[in-house]
């Protein structure tokens, strides 16, 4: 206060003439002014100095008095013995959990399906208090050995806490996939951590992986794992196999057309009167402003979409992923219609039988047939063994029945069957309508059956800094034919292909949200960076290179940017060859490495070209902290550029096989080997 007062004196001071009369009064008017103000501010100091802000008392909304936050609560409420935890990402792991919740009653038990996020975890240590209880946990990992955004504060939780599980019994089956570095990590934590923390494990850990046949996985876990259940609590199987319908149809005949869900994800005419923040329950329609081919050439489609985010409130870092909501191919749709002999727009509700369930429906209720088969319902990938349990007994046909029961069996032939005639064959639900001319389910059992479609990750193509009011994303249309001779179309990507900036004067648009990554350029500029990334793998990178671009011109020092790229062909598949080229050229990209792996006879691939640098990456990395980040395939590039860097820490580090491992291992603990990778 005295600098201000000082300064602001001095200040009037500098500014007053220095004429003083002898006749002039001894107090100025600047004076009196001062010393008003600083009467004033004291006075005021004086009154408020002690004053605390009162902390507003929130009432709970009604809304939310009628979600429990305990699990123990409701279990009693509902007589139930077993409660099922998911972490789900892409709705797998919640799939399996209702699944294994459904079995519950056929060992004279009563299971209930629940997300973490929405009880009180610590709630856990309660379950003793009932009867024959038992926890099981459904556990996917996502990325980079990270939990899923739903299991997130319970994965946080379990890491702090102390808490004290005696005479709680669980068991974990964990979700992932052997092509990443850190397999079914989710799922190992929680299993490992409950043990420590006192719970007692009553059947070993479940690891299915996706990158071979999850659902054989799960479904050769679930026949060993309730037998265990059995013996444990000294209960028998009632035999009970008929199907149990979770939900009731109701078909509306007059409803007003604003109380009927047209596609929103969650709050109802969310699309016309869109809210911030936005989020998985919440996307933002984002505008398409581009849409080019990128590819010069060849039989596929590779594609650069820019989605226009003003106005939005949306933030993204470079390396941070957007999520897209599709919609599934009308054509497909309105086939499922005509085999099943159905009015797709009938307008219905499936209302869930369990009136204490907190999920009331299995997606936005009421829509019609046709928006939850064309917004909500997966119809594109093959049905897993459960849906076709169900289903068979719709089959008239005898051996179709027969058949459909053995696939879902856990017998050899029956596994063999379901992944030669299914998975193989890449069988979605309608080509299994069509293939078994005796199945025709009714349409609300069916939609009850299939699971959600999920949203589309693709990592950010652009940097924030650079495009602070557009996200871009760099994509390749997947379209094949399969055994059975149809032409099956990825989802997502056709769906972005035709996503044109304007669509008959209308503006295109994509739901979407920002889910944030750990893939991160380093916080020190100066480090050096050696990004590899084939095909669309290129996309961060782009977000990367322009972000070291930026900091450049802002006259900040930048360490060397190296980018190991691959493709098919230089004039068919060079993916942003001009901006690229252009960024080499100015000096932003050190070093642009690029592998054309068709364009000779030997096939040449971006670790080829890593080894070929082996003494420039060497020192990079051994000498200058350099920061390595990998981004695209899993099963097989990821693997052979890890090798690579193995190789190149032996050679030029004169390390033995074990101790280069363990050398790229302590970069990733570093955070200076980051993967953002799929398979």
């Amino acid at each position: 206060m005295d600098l201000f007062l000082s300064s602001m004196h001095n200040s009037h001071s500098d500014d007053t003439p220095e004429l003083m009369d002898e006749d002039e009064p001894f107090f100025s008017n600047l004076d009196i002014f001062l010393f008003s103000l600083i009467a004033g501010l004291l006075v005021y100091w004086l009154i408020f100095r002690k004053k605390v802000e009162p902390i507003p008392e929130f009432k709970k909304l009604d809304a939310q008095t009628t979600r429990e936050t305990s699990f123990i609560d409701k279990m009693k409420k509902t007589g139930k013995n077993i409660v099922v935890f998911y972490g789900s990402q892409t709705g797998t792991a919640e799939e399996f959990s209702n699944r294994l919740s459904k079995d519950a009653h056929r060992y004279g038990m009563k299971g209930m399906s629940a997300d973490p996020e929405e009880y009180d975890m610590s709630e856990l240590s309660r379950l003793p208090e009932i009867e024959n209880s038992l926890a099981i946990f459904c556990m996917a990992t996502y990325g980079e050995g990270d939990p899923t955004d739903n299991s997130q504060d319970f994965y946080d939780w379990l890491q702090e806490g102390d808490a004290d599980f005696t005479g709680v019994k669980y068991t974990v089956f964990a979700l992932g996939n052997k092509t990443y570095e850190h397999y079914n990590a989710m799922g190992k934590y929680v299993d490992k951590r409950l043990a420590e923390l006192g719970a007692q494990r009553i059947f070993d850990l479940g690891m299915g992986d996706d990158d071979g046949n999850l659902e054989e996985d799960f479904v050769s876990w679930r026949e060993q794992f309730w037998p265990a259940v059995c013996e444990h609590f000294g209960v028998e199987a009632t035999g009970e196999e008929s199907s149990i319908r979770q939900y009731e149809l109701k078909v509306h005949s007059d409803l007003n057309m604003n109380k009927i869900y047209t596609g929103e994800v969650g709050r109802l005419k969310s699309f016309e009167n869109q809210k911030p923040p936005f989020d998985s329950k919440n996307p933002f329609l984002a505008p398409v402003s581009v849409n080019r081919k990128l590819n010069k050439a060849g039989d596929r489609h590779l594609m650069h979409l820019e989605l226009d985010i003003t106005g939005s409130k949306i933030r993204y870092e470079s390396g941070d992923h957007v999520a897209v909501y599709p919609i599934n191919d009308s054509v497909i749709v309105s086939r499922i219609g005509e085999v099943l002999g159905v009015d797709l727009d009938t307008v219905i509700s499936l209302n869930n039988l369990d009136e204490e369930s907190n999920k009331k429906h299995p997606f936005p209720c009421p829509s019609t047939y046709r928006t939850a088969l064309t917004h909500y319902l997966d119809i594109t990938n093959p049905p897993r063994t459960n849906v076709l349990y169900e289903l068979a007994q719709y089959a008239t046909e005898p051996k179709e029945q027969e058949n459909m029961r053995k696939m879902a069996s856990s017998s050899p032939e029956g596994k063999a069957l379901y992944q030669s005639w299914v998975l193989d064959s890449c069988r979605n639900i309608l080509a299994i309508l069509e293939d078994l001319p005796s199945l025709r389910p009714p349409i609300d059992h069916l939609c009850e059956l299939l699971p959600r479609l999920q949203a589309r990750y693709y990592s950010i193509a652009s940097s924030s800094k650079v495009h602070p009011n557009s996200i871009h994303i760099c994509a390749v249309v997947v379209e094949y034919e399969t055994k059975t001779g149809r032409v099956n179309k990825g989802v997502a990507t056709n769906w972005l292909k035709s996503k044109m900036p304007t669509d008959n004067g209308h503006k295109a648009t994509v739901p979407m949200y920002i889910r944030k990554s750990q893939f991160r350029l380093p916080f020190k500029s100066t480090n050096p960076v050696i990004m590899v990334g084939p095909g669309t793998g290129i996309a961060p990178f782009m977000g990367f290179v322009q972000e070291r671009g930026w900091l450049k011109e802002q006259g900040k020092e930048v360490g060397e940017t190296v980018l190991y790229y691959g493709c098919r062909h230089k004039n068919e598949d060079f993916l942003y060859q001009e901006e690229l080229e252009e960024f080499e050229k100015t000096g932003v990209l050190t070093a642009l490495n690029v592998a054309f792996s068709r364009d000779q006879a030997e096939k040449v691939y971006v670790q080829h070209l890593l080894k070929k640098s082996k003494e420039a990456v060497w020192r990079l990395v051994h000498t200058d902290n350099a920061h390595i980040y990998i981004c695209g395939d899993a099963r097989n590039m990821a693997r052979d550029v890890q090798n690579a860097f193995y190789e190149i820490a032996e050679e030029l580090g004169g390390l033995s096989r074990a101790q280069a491992v363990d050398y790229i291992k302590k970069l990733m603990t570093k955070g200076r080997y980051s993967q953002d990778v799929w398979s």
